[in-house]
């Protein structure tokens, strides 16, 4: 039996259903693979879960793309890449209160950001005040991870960053109404997130392992698209309580299971969109010109 451990980018949810069911329903078991999985809540994100990889805590984590460009261009560098796309188009979106009165990213000037601190977060929220029209002087602030999407519903805080999939249906769950921003719609092609990643030399020297590994997960997440009923009811033994009473799981799986990409396309990640973002973070100064030519993706471990 091989031992593998993934490090989670949040509580469980619905970008991870389709690892859960290849847990629960054996996927991994048939090719020798053991998964024990990693909680952020265990550890209150102490540590992130690149860097849980970086630290050989995890030999997968799961992030946004931009944690793979980040951990190659650290002083000391982690030779990261992304081996998995789990959704195949962007659902996260800036979001604020209705209630707030703020009907567009310009209207976010002078008022309060709640960032989770990503690497080109703050940013790239200001560069979409910026694109909208405004000045992108928007005030940022650092609450606890766990704790931002309370900040928001709390009104301590004018927007957010969320999952339309997951956190902008539980608003829908409780009445909250949402004006949503997304990203594309400002001339930001944000890239792939969440995306599976492990260190490039232990692909190498586990490669079947790996792909295995990899492929049992495609057969989680299309699992879940063909098998809602059944997929929901593995997802319920794993979210926390308050997600259970507060979101919509069958509505979160409606809405995500269009994303996850057919037999063909599961995972895969195309080199358009890769760029497009790269080449984006290059001319906003946010990286050097260098990252064009780095190798932060593979789809080689996808049957």
């Amino acid at each position: 039996m091989h031992n593998i451990k993934l490090a989670l980018d949040w509580t469980p949810n619905i970008n991870h259903i389709g690892f859960l069911i290849a847990k629960d329903m054996g996927f991994y078991e048939d090719k020798k693979i053991k998964l024990e999985i990693l909680n952020p809540i265990d550890d209150n994100y102490q540590l992130t879960p690149g860097k849980k990889l970086e630290l050989d805590l995890a030999d997968f984590a799961i992030a946004p793309f931009e944690t793979v460009i980040s951990l190659n261009n650290k002083s000391n560098k982690v030779n990261a890449i992304a081996v998995f796309a789990i959704l195949q188009e962007d659902l996260s979106c800036i979001v604020s209160l209705k209630t707030s009165h703020i009907n567009s990213p310009r209207d976010l000037d002078n008022k309060t950001y709640v960032s989770y601190k990503a690497r080109y977060e703050d940013q790239i929220v200001k560069q979409m005040i910026i694109n909208d029209g405004g000045k992108g002087n928007v005030q940022l602030v650092y609450p606890e991870k766990l704790g931002i999407w309370n900040t928001l519903l709390e009104g301590k805080g004018s927007a957010t960053w969320i999952f339309d999939n997951w956190e902008g249906v539980e608003a829908e769950s409780k009445g909250v109404s949402l004006m949503k921003f997304k990203l594309s719609n400002y001339q930001i092609p944000y890239g792939y997130s969440p995306v599976l990643l492990t260190k490039k030399e232990n692909m190498l020297l586990h490669n079947s392992v790996y792909k295995d590994f990899v492929n049992a997960t495609k057969q989680g997440f299309l699992f879940a698209k063909n098998n809602p009923t059944e997929s929901i009811n593995i997802l319920k033994n794993y979210v926390t309580m308050d997600d259970l009473k507060n979101i919509d799981l069958n509505k979160s799986l409606f809405i995500s299971s269009p994303y996850f990409g057919d037999e063909n396309s599961c995972g895969k990640m195309k080199e358009e969109v890769v760029f497009s973002f790269l080449n984006w973070l290059v001319k906003h100064k946010l990286e050097d010109k260098m990252i064009i030519n780095q190798n932060f993706y593979t789809n080689n471990l996808i049957d």
